[in-house]
């Protein structure tokens, strides 16, 4: 179980888009992940009429470490770290480390 998963809102700590924040799109095999509309890169694509693509200029989600990003934390308005934890009935759920509050319900 991963600390971060796809759809979670997070905090970046740092590198040129320090302080945005956004949802998790996509958790990458190598501690990466693709964070909405944070590390945007602009690629040229080039058309390709069989699959209705238009070429030009797109801008699109780069990928950055895990390690750059924070879960967010609704109560305190910040970034906060996160553990797991068991519950009585047995599940096993992450929680906010500042407030204890159950981050998966």
């Amino acid at each position: 179980m991963s600390k971060i998963k796809k759809g979670d809102e997070v905090v970046v700590t740092g590198g040129k888009d320090k302080g945005r924040r956004g949802a998790i799109l996509k958790v990458l095999e190598n501690d990466r992940v693709l964070v909405e509309n944070v590390n945007m890169a602009k690629r040229h694509v080039r058309p390709n009429p069989n699959a209705g693509v238009t070429g030009g200029i797109v801008d699109k989600e780069m990928s950055i470490h895990i390690s750059k990003v924070m879960l967010f934390n609704p109560v305190t308005k910040k970034g906060d770290r996160a553990g797991f934890r068991k519950l009585e009935d047995g599940r096993k759920v992450r929680f906010f480390r500042s407030n204890k509050e159950v981050v998966d319900v």
